[in-house]
């Protein structure tokens, strides 16, 4: 406000303000001997040396970031034409590596008692064959196998394959990882090893106390089988096999008893299988003369039969494949004079011989 009453004019607000000269003053204060540009010969050298000097500092640093840059990208990407492998192939390399080494451990504590330490069969199925691995034994098989355990193969709720996955019901000693690495080990291909045995606990080479090598594994997988044209897809139970191809029509149950002749000249052979073996190693039999081949199998729920093959490895005579605890009596017919070999169809590891002659 600027009418107060009772001030005189020149006290009342707004108070006017005084005009004042304006003070001269110099643009630039420093002395001038700072203003002057005295560039000497020798000091436009010395600046020009600096510069070129930066110069080449500044290209070598370009150029050595710029190598840098070029030798990461071929060690991320790989060199031209499969020169070389890029960075994240070799780690997924050598983690493949680590991880079959390591499902081979958990293959030789958890499976090989029942499949065989090679995968040839025993208690179990076999597992390393071509045909099987081709399609059969596919990683999301296998899982579903270790998911649910051994009922899932051939719907039987009493097969003796537990369930081994900790995600299962119930639940497993494998966690997802352990079976990553098995199933890793069963599907490793032909031509990526040999692989290394691994000690379990310490996860280092095991050697030979005799030649101090290391202890190496094959792979199962023949990336480069493929099954004959026409042939049979591998059964989804694998017992299905052995039912359909192995049966022998000759066959029947009767009471094991010994090795006898019997009304007529009859020769009758006494065999017997047990913990996955043939407990009589070598049978003889008389050559040109039918015999009965008595088998009992003593192996409780596991299947077994007798198959004679010749010097070449062809069937002779396949009986049929049955689970113990049983007996059947095969009707072997005539053989020439001869050595045989018979064995069991489900586990070729069952071994033994037959002599045919006088």
């Amino acid at each position: 406000m600027t009418d107060q009453p009772g001030r005189p004019p020149e006290e009342r607000l707004p108070a006017p303000v005084p005009t004042s000269a304006p003070v001269t003053t110099e643009r630039f204060t420093a002395p001038p001997s700072t203003r002057r540009n005295d560039l000497t010969p020798e000091r436009a050298a010395k600046i020009v040396r600096q510069s070129a000097n930066a110069r080449w500092v500044a290209f070598l640093a370009v150029t050595i970031v710029g190598l840098f840059v070029m030798a990461y990208y071929f060690y991320e990407l790989g060199l031209p034409g499969n020169l070389s492998q890029s960075r994240l192939e070799a780690a997924a390399d050598a983690q493949q590596v680590t991880s079959v080494e390591r499902g081979y451990n958990i293959y030789q504590a958890n499976c090989a008692q029942c499949h065989g330490a090679n995968g040839e069969g025993g208690k179990g199925p076999t597992l390393n064959r071509q045909d099987k691995l081709f399609a059969h034994l596919s990683v999301g098989y296998i899982t579903n196998v270790l998911q649910v355990g051994g009922r899932y193969v051939c719907g039987n709720p009493n097969s003796i394959m537990p369930i081994w996955s900790n995600t299962g019901n119930p639940a497993g000693p494998l966690n997802y990882r352990q079976i990553q690495d098995l199933i890793a080990f069963i599907r490793a291909e032909q031509g990526t090893g040999p692989y290394r045995v691994m000690d379990p606990g310490l996860f280092e080479p095991v050697k030979d106390p005799v030649t101090q090598e290391e202890k190496t594994i094959q792979p199962w997988v023949d990336p480069n089988y493929q099954p004959a044209p026409g042939a049979t897809p591998y059964p989804a139970c694998w017992t299905d096999e052995f039912t359909k191809a192995s049966a022998s029509p000759g066959a029947s149950e009767k009471p094991s008893e010994a090795a006898s002749e019997g009304p007529g000249g009859a020769v009758t052979l006494n065999e017997s299988a047990v913990n996955l073996s043939f407990e009589v190693k070598d049978l003889t039999a008389p050559q040109n003369k039918p015999f009965d081949l008595v088998f009992e199998n003593k192996d409780a729920g596991i299947p077994h039969n007798i198959d004679i093959k010749d010097a070449g490895g062809g069937d002779i005579f396949v009986g049929e494949i049955f689970p113990g605890v049983a007996t059947r009596t095969y009707q072997v017919p005539a053989l020439q004079q001869g050595n045989y070999t018979f064995v069991c169809t489900v586990h070729p590891n069952m071994t033994g011989t037959l002599v045919v002659g006088n």
